[in-house]
């Protein structure tokens, strides 16, 4: 494993909906059409380091002020498709989800209770015009949850690294969206039927919902994101969890409970070697 300095980095991963320009209204659909031709599009390290450097003030502003009209696009067969950031919506998000992962003492150090209540205000109200908002990226720090796997495939998997050229590497799957809802309720039904009701489970009907309320031409993207900078190029090599996932699931279905927990366990010690991390000097 690599050193990790003693200042915690969020090592974050993504999961990414790209959907065609035919599944947004006007006049976004022209706002996106303009944007693609842009030469100098952001990547994902760009919207990090923003999203940082909001952290910095003080008082620190946890969600924007302004909705981003930045993107995320790929081409896909010849058809845009694109991924909004949605920071302002996905910032609300976090902080609910921050409240319930530190301790309340921690929490008011980092954000007081007197933003809190203001931010959380500013939400109810925003939501209150916008009740069927969603976001098309979903973030997890120190880990990749297994639930995603089932999404792709290890055929999907691609891992890019240019070390001459000194560009960040990249450990991406990509699966078109009927695939990836196929997936789910394949791996859910197998679940169900080998398993009782956990948190497995649980992550994996939550995201099959979500998958739900986009385009079904869309395209799903399970992005590492900055975890390819916290493990060495080697154990990125090796790691096929999409693969692990898939034989577990198999197994399941074929009623073989020990291959299936073979499968779960190198899943479990890979990234639990990975989450350490976060505690590391």
């Amino acid at each position: 494993m690599p050193k990790v300095s003693s200042v915690t980095v969020p090592y974050a991963s993504y999961l990414r909906v790209y959907e065609p320009l035919a599944a947004f209204p006007q006049p976004e659909r022209d706002h996106w059409t303009r944007y693609a031709r842009r030469r100098d599009l952001p990547s994902y390290q760009d919207e990090l380091r923003r999203s940082l450097a909001d952290l910095v003030p003080t008082p620190p502003v946890p969600v924007p002020v302004h909705e981003s009209s930045d993107a995320f696009v790929v081409e896909v067969d010849g058809v845009l498709c694109v991924c909004p950031w949605r920071t302002r919506l996905r910032g609300w998000q976090a902080m609910g989800e921050l409240a319930e992962r530190l301790p309340m003492p921690v929490l008011d150090a980092v954000l007081p209770p007197v933003l809190r209540r203001q931010t959380t205000a500013d939400y109810e109200e925003w939501l209150a015009g916008n009740p069927d908002a969603r976001p098309w990226i979903r973030t997890s720090t120190w880990q990749v949850p297994l639930h995603w796997f089932v999404l792709v495939a290890d055929e999907e998997r691609s891992y890019e690294r240019d070390e001459k050229a000194g560009a960040p590497p990249v450990l991406r799957y990509r699966t078109p969206m009927v695939q990836a809802r196929r997936r789910v309720a394949r791996g859910l039904k197998a679940l169900r039927e080998a398993l009782d009701e956990g948190p497995l489970i649980d992550g994996l009907v939550d995201v099959g919902r979500w998958l739900e309320e986009f385009h079904p031409r869309s395209l799903v993207e399970l992005d590492y994101g900055g975890l390819v900078h916290a493990v060495s190029a080697e154990e990125l090599d090796e790691d096929h969890s999409a693969a692990d996932v898939a034989e577990g699931i198999e197994a399941l279905r074929n009623g073989d409970g020990e291959v299936a927990g073979e499968a779960y366990a190198r899943l479990v010690e890979r990234w639990r070697a990975v989450r350490d991390l976060q505690f590391a000097n």
